[in-house]
């Protein structure tokens, strides 16, 4: 019966987290209309909405995704061909638990790790 799952994410600026995500990683404006205060953006399979939140402090912001990859070595390479700023402690490596990640923060810390299984 279920049939997929879209993380809704806090923001501050919805023109700064669009910029991010548009420019940085690549995704899409999917709205249908400029919704004030909300945002929808799509890459491949992975939708992502994002709801006005001004009053957020990114260093107290717990907001997290995991997306998964079939190609996490190409993605990684293309994040840093891209300049993209890679957490500190979220360079690609293997895990005990099956999956090589990667992870980054958005404008809002919001985590994005990015995962394939092994």
């Amino acid at each position: 019966m279920l049939t997929t799952i879209i993380p809704k994410l806090p923001m501050r600026s919805k023109a700064a987290t669009r910029e991010f995500y548009l420019t940085q990683l690549g995704f899409y404006d999917i709205g249908s209309a400029d919704y004030e205060g909300y945002l929808l953006i799509k890459k491949d399979n992975v939708e992502i909405h994002f709801f006005e939140f001004k009053g957020l402090d990114p260093n107290e912001n717990y907001g997290q995704v995991y997306i998964r990859t079939n190609d996490i070595e190409a993605l990684y390479q293309a994040m840093l061909d891209n300049n993209n700023s890679i957490h500190p402690s979220g360079h690609l490596q293997t895990k005990p638990w099956g999956q090589k990640e990667f992870a980054m923060l958005d404008p809002d810390n919001n985590l994005l790790t990015f995962g394939q299984s092994i």
